[in-house]
């Protein structure tokens, strides 16, 4: 595998390097943040490793930034912010892998290993599909049962993120985060108004319904049964 380090302690940079090196990989340091997006958005690389507290961009926005540009290498954070909402703020953040400082490198090796084994996603995740329902990323396209729907880009938005989640629940404080960036409950229903107007586009025309609620949690999509 290629792989890109960022990670602005040279003792620890090293120790990585190292390490896979041995296990017979190629590696490419990098000591700053925006160098690191860089890097990751027009390098070919197969695993960007990236502490958080990093010069010039912290490893938070450089991964945001990377999943702005569409760049979908997969990244595992090493780091020594290890509080649960900090693992979480990563993840959602669009890391792959939360390691924590100090680390064993043998479970960092089989993190790396086990996301290597994933499927390609570069290529899937442009176009989303449920049943009759699929969404082209590219083009900004919607179309069920073959019939294009016209959506805004909030409700694109809202779309995507229930797609991505297939089966899975998304709850109202995600949704308010990811596509109204609230760190607050705003006490409105701003969300069951923005579902509902989906719903309108998405189902209602049509003779199953797939977005379903989740009471008192969220909502979730998936193909009927």
């Amino acid at each position: 595998m290629h792989l890109l380090i960022v990670e602005d302690d040279a003792t620890i940079a090293g120790y990585i390097e190292k390490g896979l090196s041995e296990a017979g990989h190629s590696c490419e340091l990098c000591d700053d943040g925006r160098h690191g997006l860089g890097l990751a958005v027009q390098g070919d690389y197969d695993v960007v490793i990236a502490d958080r507290l990093l010069p010039g961009l912290d490893g938070l926005s450089m991964v945001k930034a990377m999943r702005q540009a569409r760049c979908q290498v997969p990244v595992v954070f090493v780091t020594s912010i290890g509080g649960l909402n900090d693992k979480v703020e990563g993840l959602e953040a669009g890391g792959d892998d939360y390691v924590v400082k100090p680390f064993a490198f043998i479970e960092l090796m089989a993190r790396i290993n086990a996301i290597a084994r994933r499927p390609d996603i570069n290529t899937e995740q442009l176009i989303l599909k449920v049943a009759d329902l699929e969404m082209d990323i590219l083009k900004r396209r919607v179309t069920r049962a073959s019939q294009v729907i016209d959506l805004k880009p909030r409700e694109f938005a809202i779309l995507e993120m229930l797609l991505r989640a297939e089966g899975r629940v998304i709850t109202r404080t995600m949704l308010l985060e990811r596509i109204w960036e609230f760190n607050f409950d705003p006490q409105t229903s701003v969300v069951e108004t923005q579902i509902s107007r989906l719903r309108a586009q998405v189902d209602k025309p049509f003779d199953s319904a797939l977005i379903h609620t989740v009471r008192n949690t969220g909502y979730c999509l998936h193909a009927p049964s």
